[in-house]
């Protein structure tokens, strides 16, 4: 070790304080090696020895030393706790990290953690030396063992995170394109009278084309993670207003909305100039967290002369729930209870339920999803007025 065994063979001080050294390793034999290699040079000088992440955090408020050489793997949360602990309780610490293996993942965790340097064990005495007194100057050391799996790693996620940022881009350009009226149209499908069959309202309903083809929940979905939500749902319902004056005397057009959409500041003035003929049909699914906040923005809505609907009653909690809190003008019933009912005694249980329940409060029921004679006759029977699905007529747009 004659080699490493002063400051100006070795490097690692410049001045004439030695350079303050933590060691923090689980294996008691490394920790007595890296003693002595210590030892052995007038440039450095052991300030405290750690067999535990806690124990090094405790050492590094304690003792402040200048480098802490940690282990990648000890108890008490590993390397990286450590890492990150010793340089927020002393943030003069340089943080040098050592692993008995090459491990590309653990390499760039301790350096997220903030370690600037990193060796294996088993790395040559005056490599640990050097690299002491390099990261002491305020440079970063990686032995040559990983720096050619670091430089890999980090050029494979760096080209990970572009082929993602590439295809979020391009997502969102689509949805883009959606909102400047590109690829969106919409469908209308006849709410009807059951016993006369004739039109009282028309649902709008959004249609996207765009590759890959998918229903349009799913746009509406992927809008949301690209926080373009409530900016596709506007959207949507300013271009089944745009239809308004082509639907047929005296029908109402009924636009769906989130709770969130049903909540924006700006949906008053996209529904103002439809006012009495407008439903505003509540869609999602999902617990609402401030019943107060939703029905004071639904009642501005009504203040226009909207009328609110709650959709797909009786498909689950969430709808029951809006039912009660938001008192909505209209119900309609979740195709899960029509469908069938003629046949099936617990279908006509509930759906006669929500009807007795809808009667008392004083509001209308639409059923939905009636897709037989069957269907209808029995929706008839048990005092439903109203009603939708492929039977009666399928979304299309408006001649």
């Amino acid at each position: 070790m004659a080699s490493v065994g002063s400051p100006s063979a070795t490097g690692a001080g410049t001045s004439s304080d030695p350079i303050r050294v933590l060691i923090a390793d689980d294996e008691p034999a490394l920790r007595v090696a890296l003693s002595d290699l210590l030892a052995q040079d007038d440039g450095v000088i052991l300030v405290g020895s750690a067999g535990d992440a806690d124990e090094a955090i405790q050492l590094a408020v304690s003792r402040r030393p200048d480098v802490a050489l940690v282990d990648v793997k000890m108890p008490a949360g590993g390397g990286p706790r450590a890492a990150r602990e010793i340089i927020r309780v002393s943030p003069g610490t340089r943080v040098i990290a050592l692993s008995a293996f090459e491990d590309r993942p653990t390499v760039l965790e301790m350096l997220r953690a903030g370690a600037v340097g990193y060796l294996v064990k088993g790395t040559a005495a005056g490599e640990i030396i050097e690299s002491i007194g390099k990261v002491a100057r305020g440079g970063t050391s990686l032995s040559s063992e990983v720096i050619g799996g670091v430089v890999h790693e980090l050029s494979s996620q760096l080209r990970r995170e572009e082929i993602e940022e590439q295809e979020l881009e391009s997502r969102r350009g689509v949805i883009q394109r959606f909102l400047d009226g590109e690829g969106l149209s919409m469908a209308f499908q006849p709410i009807v009278d059951l016993r006369t069959q004739s039109t009282v309202g028309m649902e709008a309903l959004a249609r996207f084309r765009s590759l890959p083809m998918r229903p349009p929940d799913q746009w509406f979905a992927e809008a949301v993670r690209l926080e373009l939500g409530i900016q596709l749902e506007l959207t949507a319902i300013r271009q089944a207003l745009s239809a308004l004056p082509n639907l047929p005397p005296g029908t109402y057009l009924s636009v769906n909305a989130s709770q969130h959409a049903a909540m924006s500041p700006n949906l008053p003035a996209v529904l103002a100039p439809g006012g009495r003929r407008i439903v505003v049909e509540i869609t999602e699914h999902e617990a609402v967290a401030d019943y107060a906040a939703l029905s004071g923005s639904l009642d501005a809505l009504r203040a226009l002369g909207c009328r609110v609907a709650i959709d797909d009653a009786g498909a689950g909690y969430a709808s029951l729930r809006h039912t009660l809190q938001l008192a909505p003008d209209i119900v309609k019933v979740d195709i899960s209870l029509t469908r069938d009912i003629d046949s099936d005694r617990g279908r006509r249980a509930l759906a006669s339920a929500l009807i007795s329940f809808a009667d008392e409060m004083d509001m209308t029921i639409v059923a939905e999803g009636i897709e037989s004679q069957a269907e209808l006759d029995t929706l008839l029977e048990l005092g439903v007025v109203y009603g939708q699905g492929y039977f009666l007529a399928e979304p299309a747009p408006l001649p």
